[in-house]
Order: C-alpha cells, then structure tokens, then sequence
C-alpha cells in the first residue's frame, strides 16, 4: 500500500474547525472536520469515522483540499439540462402573463399552464410541460395569488395623483393647526358582519371537499373600525346600523384616542355618511377622502379580510347579540397586537 497523502502544510487543525463552525454548507463542514482529525495526528481511519466514509473518500477529499483548499470541499453546482427557453422567449413569456389573456383571441379569461404551453409552442415551436412553465415563473418571481376587485371605472391616474400629492395635502393641514402639533395618520371603514358568514381555505387531503357551517338568517352588525399604524392603535364601534348618526359616533370615538396634544388626519371613502354635512367633526380630526372607487389605498380593507379569515368566518350566529358580543372580542383581540396592526396598515406613501 501506498504512503499516505500529506495535507498541505498552510492549515492546521484549528483552522479547518473554525472555518467549520462559520460555513452553513453541512456537507463542507462534515469535510473540513473530518481532515481536522487528520491535522490533530490521527489515523485516517479516525477521519474516515469522523466524516462517515469510507478511507477511498477521505484520500479524494484531502486531494480536493490540497488543490483548491477549503473551497474544494464544496460540492460543484449541477447544471443539468439546458433550459429550452433564451432569455428573449422567457420575457415574452412573462409581458403574455403580466398582460393576460384576451379572451375574444385566447378563448380563456385567466392563464393556465397548460394554455403558456401551448402558447409557447405557437409562438417559438418549442414543446414544453407544464411543470417546466411553471418553474420559469416561479424563477421569476410569479405566483399564483387571489385578483383583488377593480372597479371597471376606476381612475388610476386619480390613484397615483393621491398617493403622489398627499405629502403637500399633510403639510397644507399642518400650517393651519398650531407650531409643533404632531400629525397622525388614521385610516378609516365600516364592515357589515352577519350571520351570513363567508367560508375560508382550510388544510384538507387532496382530492376532498372539506365542509363548514353556512348560515342563511340575516342578522347583522356594522363595525365601524379605525386604525393609526403608526402607533399601532385602533379605535371601533359595533353598531346596528350604518348610517351618518354612527359616523358622529365613531368620529367621537377615534377623536378620543387620539394622543393629547395630537391631530388626527383620517383618510377614508367618500360614503354619503362620511360626507355628511350634518357630521360635526371633531376639533382634533381632520377629514381627507380617497379617490372615488379605489378601496386599495385603505388598510382597513385588509384589516377587515384579516379579520373575517381567523375570527369571523366559518361561524353559526345565535342572536344579534352573540355577533357583536364576538366583533367586539375579535377586535379587542387585533387591539391586543399593535405589531399586526403596524404590518398590515402602513404604506410607504403615507408613512414615509
């Protein structure tokens, strides 16, 4: 038999173990451990222990080490095969996607793997799976997420003008109060919660359809919800109706827990109640609408959806009084986590 191979002489043993207890790549670190027995003096056999394998690996592993050092102890990235799509086809793959599909032309209303293939093999000839479609997207950064609904009239350019001039609308209500006085951020909306609940996603087997409670009574309470993200606060009432009387309601509400010493600037849609002229805004509040038909600019719309996901949904109401005995528990609840209102209600074109 052979002499043994001897590790090159610019390491030693507490070297390779401090180099293993900074690498994330288990692999590497079971290698480099294995030849710091080697360095301590040891028997290959002990390295061979150490490491898991057999000697024939631990000579292939000190040749790796001794021609590259701890770098040739990593693992070479498999290529495999080559994508059948350059880089020209794949960004035509994704305009397709980000524009969808023209359903007088595509004969579909939203894309599905299958139709990109199809697609793809019209377009540039090539045959490809689904699975593979499906990798290109999730590579790029797509996945498949729920449409949010868009009111056909909406006006996106009022949208961005909002969003871009609402710094000068804050900075304008600022000169008007007195020096120093500290701005908050409120954004404002009701929800109607009744026995007619909706159904959420549930973890099932494949294959199955899982069942949940569906009332069919119509029983129903409003909560009238505000929330400062920026605080993390929030402010709501349960009410039997919606109408400009719970407006005033509420308006003393979210005026109360406004810091001292504060102004509240709420944002909210233009409902005729929260127009009201009969509405007597409090000293401390500043009313500011949102663009007409763009409920995406307001939090609390993802708030309520939040809301109706873990507390609200999937449930039988008893009485009118059970539902806002549970609104009223459900949002104590929200309260109760001022970071989960800061993660869901700020937007960097009102907090920035």
């Amino acid at each position: 038999m052979g002499a043994a191979i001897s590790l090159r002489d610019d390491f030693d043993g507490c070297d390779l173990r401090q180099l293993a207890k900074n690498c994330r790549d288990a692999k590497q670190t079971r290698r480099l451990l294995s030849l710091a027995v080697i360095y301590d003096g040891r028997s290959r056999t002990d390295a061979a222990r150490t490491g898991g394998v057999t000697l024939q690996i631990i000579r292939d592993w000190v040749l790796r080490f001794n021609a590259a050092g701890p770098d040739g102890l990593k693992d070479a990235p498999k290529t495999g095969r080559p994508s059948k799509l350059d880089e020209h086809q794949r960004r035509a793959l994704i305009e397709i996607v980000e524009r969808g599909p023209y359903p007088s032309v595509e004969a579909v209303v939203r894309w599905r793997l299958k139709d990109l293939c199809a697609w793809i093999l019209s377009e540039f000839g090539i045959a490809i799976d689904e699975c593979t479609v499906s990798r290109e997207l999730k590579n790029a950064g797509y996945r498949r997420l729920t449409a949010r609904p868009q009111h056909p009239a909406q006006n996106e350019f009022a949208v961005e003008d909002f969003k871009k001039n609402f710094p000068t609308e804050l900075a304008e209500i600022r000169n008007r109060l007195e020096s120093n006085t500290p701005i908050e951020v409120w954004f404002q909306d009701e929800a109607r919660v009744g026995q007619k609940t909706k159904l959420t996603r549930r973890w099932a087997k494949r294959g199955t359809r899982p069942r949940a409670p569906k009332d069919q009574r119509t029983k129903s309470a409003w909560i009238f919800g505000a929330i400062c993200p920026a605080r993390g606060v929030g402010a709501a009432l349960i009410l039997p109706k919606c109408n400009t009387m719970a407006m005033q309601l509420h308006l003393q509400e979210i005026s109360s827990q406004v810091a001292p010493g504060a102004h509240a600037v709420v944002i909210l849609d233009q409902a005729a109640w929260h127009m009201s002229a009969k509405l007597e805004i409090p000293d401390n509040i500043t009313l500011l609408p949102l663009p007409p038909r763009s409920p995406e600019l307001n939090p609390v719309e993802n708030l309520w959806q939040f809301m109706r996901d873990n507390w609200l949904s999937n449930r039988v109401f008893k009485s009118y009084e059970q539902i806002v005995d549970i609104c009223c528990r459900a949002w104590k609840r929200l309260t109760d986590q001022p970071w989960k209102i800061m993660s869901i209600g700020l937007r960097e074109w009102a907090h920035r």
